[in-house]
């Protein structure tokens, strides 16, 4: 694969046969960006899991404290239409919003939050927001009628995280222009809470690979406790 000049000088920075502890692989991420603009700086893991069992699933959310430098864009499905307002959701509407979404095919958002009572009409629309993964679900927790909290959590910076069918995952948790100490925190809390959610059916060694990386950069190993 040819790389950039920029891509090759910034890769010598990196020792690759070294497992940089948290809080060094974010003070060394934040010096191999090649981008010109704050390229968003990932976690990528692979899990020790096999997804095609019930029992070995690893999907939530998670909030990261210091959020990850993105404004997701919330339509909130609901007739608690104040509520979903005062809480910052972007769009907020009932029956006709699930219309302009079939009729215009509307996708200008990146999370739909919805109330129970709402869930009858998404579910005639799961083949077209499912393979999008916009469908509303309870165990993500933009299922709720406490539509506000589940909105403000969002704007807070709260994340999905699931496993693709290899055991892969991503999160973005900073951008390159964060503080080290806010990078580390969010970094932390993510290894924290996929270490806790380890299934019991695991056995053996958990994370079997976990890196850092920006948009496009060289990956930076890491290393904590609990793999």
């Amino acid at each position: 694969m040819h790389r950039s000049k920029k891509y090759r000088e910034v890769d010598q920075l990196v020792d690759h046969s070294k497992l940089y502890t948290l809080e060094e692989a974010c003070e060394l991420v934040k010096k191999t960006s090649v981008t010109k603009f704050d390229a968003s700086v990932g976690v990528s893991l692979k899990l020790n899991v096999d997804m095609k069992q019930a029992d070995q699933q690893v999907r939530g959310t998670l909030i990261l404290p210091n959020g990850n430098g993105k404004t997701k864009r919330v339509l909130a499905i609901t007739n608690k239409v104040e509520e979903a307002t005062q809480a910052g959701a972007d769009f907020v509407g009932g029956k006709e919003m699930l219309e302009k979404i079939q009729k215009e095919n509307w996708f200008d958002y990146d999370v739909i939050v919805a109330t129970p009572d709402m869930m009858g009409e998404l579910g005639r629309m799961g083949r077209l927001l499912g393979p999008k993964g916009l469908m509303p679900n309870p165990k993500t927790g933009t299922v709720s009628n406490d539509i506000a909290k589940a909105i403000s959590e969002i704007k807070a910076g709260k994340v999905e995280y699931r496993c693709d069918r290899d055991g892969n995952m991503h999160i973005a948790f900073a951008k390159v222009s964060f503080d080290v100490n806010k990078m580390v925190e969010n970094l932390k809390t993510i290894v924290t809470t996929i270490v806790r959610v380890r299934p019991s059916a695991v056995k053996g060694v958990y994370i079997t690979n976990a890196v850092i990386h920006t948009t496009m950069g060289p990956s930076i190993k890491i290393t904590f406790d609990g793999r």
